[in-house]
């Protein structure tokens, strides 16, 4: 990293409150956590937090981001303070800005892409990525390293896959016959994954058996997550590592749904809930609601 100093991240914090020498050098970043004396390290301070991290504080660290509240609690305030609403937002600005590799638009040699595949610009595409016919990405894409996307799935712009997923399989669907042999039913649907969405490592989403699975506007998935064929996932909705999204299922706009949770196929999940830490969901869920247990329950 280059010499940042902290008048460079005023620039791209103006609304922000600073308290200090802006000519200051900032030479890294450090915890709170772990934290001992670390001249010139940024750091950041979140209210839930305040108490357990208070006394680690010093004169004389570098920077420390914090809400103006926690600032003025504090016994020994630091030199320099940058003071704004959401520090862990500010935080992210900081390192998405100065301290973030960039990873150059460029196709790994070891990627196998079939000759119908549309890519749009500045996209990258990792080591041993598989893509299959007819599939269309948008701009400012990344595909990480040994990720399959099978036939047909639509990718729109700025969105982020990690490694090791798949994207666009068979879901888990059968029919039996007369004498109870399993027969799967073909999915002749596909996966559509709208503008700005995160997706991270070792996820796998089916595609449907008629339409599409959809992935809407600026969604995060976590590590390890399952979503079956069919299902659509409301605008801005999160879903954490190990959780199994069932068939079908309709998640609503703004949605947290926690790790390790299970969602029955063919259900809905109202708009601006919390589905908590390992909840088993059996029936619908209303708006605004927070879920919680096995079978879970509003709270």
């Amino acid at each position: 990293m280059e010499k940042l100093i902290i008048r460079q991240i005023l620039e791209i914090l103006p609304e922000a409150k600073f308290i200090g020498d802006s000519n200051q050098e900032i030479n890294g970043v450090d915890s709170l956590e772990n934290y001992i004396e670390a001249a010139n390290k940024l750091f950041w301070l979140s209210d839930s937090f305040f108490e357990q991290y208070r006394h680690n504080i010093s004169a004389e660290m570098g920077l420390l981001i914090s809400t103006e509240a926690a600032y003025s609690k504090l016994e020994q305030k630091p030199k320099n303070a940058l003071l704004f609403d959401n520090p862990k937002l500010a935080f992210q600005k900081v390192l998405d800005t100065f301290f973030t590799k960039k990873i150059e638009p460029f196709t790994e040699s070891s990627a196998v892409i079939n000759h119908s595949v549309k890519i749009g610009n500045n996209c990258y595409v990792g080591h041993h990525v598989v893509i299959e016919d007819d599939v269309v990405i948008g701009d400012n894409c990344f595909i990480g390293h040994n990720s399959v996307l099978l036939h047909g799935i639509v990718i729109a712009d700025n969105v982020k896959i990690g490694n090791n997923c798949t994207i666009g399989g068979d879901g888990f669907g059968y029919a039996k016959e007369s004498d109870g042999r399993y027969v799967q039913l073909p999915h002749i649907g596909n996966v559509v994954i709208r503008e700005n969405v995160t997706i991270h490592n070792n996820v796998c989403i089916d595609r449907a058996v008629i339409g599409a699975t959809v992935l809407e506007r600026n969604v995060k998935v976590d590590n390890h997550v399952h979503i079956a064929h069919g299902v659509t996932i409301g605008e801005n909705s999160i879903v954490i590592a190990h959780a199994m999204i069932g068939g079908s299922t309709l998640i609503g706009r703004n949605c947290w749904i926690a790790p390790s949770v299970a969602i029955r196929n063919k259900l809905t999940i109202g708009e601006d809930s919390v589905v908590g830490l390992g909840a088993v969901v059996v029936k619908n869920v209303a708006e605004k609601s927070v879920m919680i247990g096995n079978p879970a329950r509003s709270m």
